[in-house]
């Protein structure tokens, strides 16, 4: 899921995370949500009811986009998938992202993680996602399914499958894994890992079996000494790609093409619309296919491969152009994986179906200084690059990119040449031209959507403006929040990969907090009595090292520790790591790898607090602010010296009487 520039791993992030926007409530008018609850104030002796509404903060992407799906048939018709947020239909009058699957309840969250979209070109109002999380029972208790809408997306029914898919496993930027035939759209084909190999629909998806006769069911596993972990899964079957000038509307596509996650046989061919399979001659090996695109009017199959299933890492890869009328193989790499220059593997693929021999493609991962989107307009034969690199770590682009939609996509760095901040992307996964309009493209990166509408200005040696593209796309952790009762701030959230934020207006997305930045924040705190006194901790990013910061004017600003409990190795017990007293004036904090801590001086010095084990959830009195609590291993403890010492209880204290909040 995630994904910040830095090596974050918000993939291993516990299943079951609270992922989407976060839903609030506001003042009505503020949303065309409807009306679901009130508040009540007294104006001339009457009490008058004033309703609420539920919109979201906006924060505008914040995970991994794992694919973007254009309708070959209606222009405008498109659709993005997320490892843990679900799966979006673009609305083109607003320019906006629309959710399709928030109405997933708890007990199948794992149908959130979509690792393939599937939309019908014969009936555009068919859309089709094969959703599961993860393939770790432990993770992920429910199996796999396709949803299947007539539609759009609007209303869902259910197919269930005899496996799980892994939306969020290695692995999840390739495909598209669910393809419908072309010609005859009650057929859907589903490649599958774990061994489970090739399936297929007759009946509109309503149900599936397995192609007995497929040769291979793929045998590359991420990482072989971790059979029963994340990255102990065979990949299995990949992608499935029709040559549609093979049928006629009605009549099954009669030759299409498999690729395998086997190093050794990465491409099978069937002839006979799926009823026999060879393995396609003079094929490359030692690389695993991520994307395959057909050529349709040149008859060329294109193939982007890398050495690892990503989409963190990838170091080597290959292009490669398959002319099918003759089994011709090309290498079209931009830099071939033979040069040394080739620190990368490749992954997002795409052609413009306007002018076929307009190929691009992006390096799978290249942390550093950036990944690379590479552009050609001779079917492979040269290519230009979105940036070049300078003797004197100058880089030159062949484009901008506006954020203001998400001004977060820095992470608050400055960083020295040849690295710039916003980054092109990182596990650019989806690189999709739209195949009505050759200007207009975009990409997925593990953050955002990007795009542009003057994509051919790069031919002429114009500037590409790419925008943010995410609006209405929210898919991010979501770890923690709070309400201060006062202060311009309404809401303060804590969230994995892009740290969280100080939400002042929750139309617009803000920036995330500085002064320590974070990649995750699992705890936030505000003093009851003194509100504008904040806390939080979290996982620093680069640059940074501290794992505690503390506001006192309401999140305008922030300022570090300046010490933190010997052996801290992380912010602590999510939700419940840190918590300040009543009056702003004591913290306590359960840090992982140090004893639970005290300070007095906001952050400047720890004392460690006595009768307490480590890694218990604290929590302050909101009245009393002598008063803490903690809680671990089934045992509950109380301080009355504002957090020094804790004496374990048989039973809570009875929640004091409150008093009124400031306002």
């Amino acid at each position: 899921m995630t994904h910040a520039p830095h090596l974050s791993r918000r993939g291993l992030l516990a299943a079951g995370a609270a992922t989407a926007a976060l839903p609030l409530l506001a003042p009505s008018g503020a949303s065309a949500a409807p009306v679901t609850s009130a508040t009540s104030a007294r104006v001339a002796g009457k009490v008058r009811h004033r309703p609420y509404t539920f919109r979201n903060a906006e924060i505008v992407g914040g995970g991994f986009v794992t694919g973007i799906i254009f309708n070959q048939n209606e222009p405008g018709l498109v659709y993005a998938r997320t490892d843990i947020g679900g799966a979006y239909r673009l609305d083109t009058a607003s320019r906006r992202w629309i959710p399709l699957t928030d109405w997933i309840g708890w007990d199948e969250y794992g149908h959130t993680g979509i690792i393939s979209i599937a939309t019908d070109e014969v009936d555009p109002d068919r859309v089709y996602l094969a959703a599961g999380t993860y393939t770790l029972p432990d993770w992920d208790p429910s199996m796999a399914a396709i949803l299947r809408s007539t539609d759009r997306g609007r209303t869902w029914k259910t197919t269930p499958l005899p496996f799980r898919l892994g939306g969020n496993m290695p692995g999840r930027g390739i495909g598209e894994r669910l393809v419908i035939d072309p010609n005859r759209n009650r057929i859907l084909y589903l490649g599958v890992r774990g061994g489970h190999g090739l399936w297929r629909s007759t009946d509109h998806g309503k149900t599936f079996a397995k192609v007995a006769d497929f040769p291979n069911v793929g045998n590359f596993v991420p990482d072989p000494t971790d059979p029963d972990g994340y990255n102990g899964d065979n990949l299995g079957v990949l992608q499935v790609v029709f040559d549609k000038r093979t049928g006629r509307a009605g009549k099954a596509t009669r030759t299409l093409y498999v690729t395998v996650a086997d190093k050794d046989n990465i491409l099978y061919r069937s002839t006979d619309a799926g009823a026999t399979w060879e393995r396609v001659p003079g094929q490359p090996t030692g690389f695993i296919p991520h994307h395959a695109v057909f050529d349709h009017v040149g008859g060329y199959l294109y193939l982007a491969t890398s050495d690892t299933a990503g989409p963190y890492d990838g170091s080597n890869g290959d292009v490669w152009k398959l002319d099918t009328a003759t089994d011709t193989w090309t290498r079209i790499s931009p830099v071939p994986a033979t040069s040394d220059d080739n620190k990368w593997g490749y992954s997002g693929l795409t052609i413009d179906r306007q002018n076929p021999d307009t190929l691009m493609v992006s390096t799978q991962i290249n942390w550093w200084p950036d990944c690379i989107l590479f552009r050609s307009t001779d079917g492979g034969a040269s290519w230009t690059r979105a940036w070049d690199l300078g003797p004197n770590a100058e880089r030159t682009l062949r484009y901008d990119i506006d954020i203001s939609a998400a001004p977060w996509l820095t992470w608050n760095a400055s960083p020295s040449l040849p690295e710039m901040a916003p980054k092109l992307g990182w596990m650019m996964e989806s690189v999709q031209i739209d195949p009505f309009d050759s200007d207009h493209f975009m990409y997925g990166t593990g953050a955002t959507i990007y795009g542009a509408d003057n994509l051919t200005d790069w031919d002429s040696g114009g500037t590409v403006h790419m925008s943010v593209r995410a609006q209405g796309l929210e898919e991010t952790a979501v770890l923690c929040l709070i309400s201060p009762p006062a202060g311009r701030a309404h809401l303060f959230s804590g969230v994995g990969d892009v740290g969280g934020f100080r939400h002042t207006d929750f139309r617009k997305a803000p920036k995330m907090y500085d002064d320590p930045t974070f990649d995750n924040t699992p705890a936030l705190d505000y003093a009851e009595l003194a509100p504008h006194t904040i806390v939080r901790v979290g996982h620093p990013t680069s640059g940074w090292t501290q794992h505690f910061a503390v506001s006192t004017d309401g999140g305008d600003t922030w300022k570090p520790s300046g010490s933190e409990p010997a052996g801290v190795t992380g912010p602590g017990v999510e939700d419940q790591a840190v918590a300040i007293s009543a009056d702003g004036k004591r913290i306590v904090w359960s840090p992982a790898g140090a004893p639970v801590s005290w300070s007095d001086d906001h952050g400047a010095t720890w004392t460690a607090s006595k009768g307490l084990p480590t890694g218990v959830s604290v929590r302050s009195d909101r009245v009393n602010p002598a008063k803490f609590y903690a809680y671990g291993s089934g045992v509950f403890y109380l301080s009355t010296d504002g957090g020094k010492s804790f004496t374990a209880t048989a039973r809570p204290p009875r929640r004091p009487t409150a008093t009124p909040r400031p306002s």
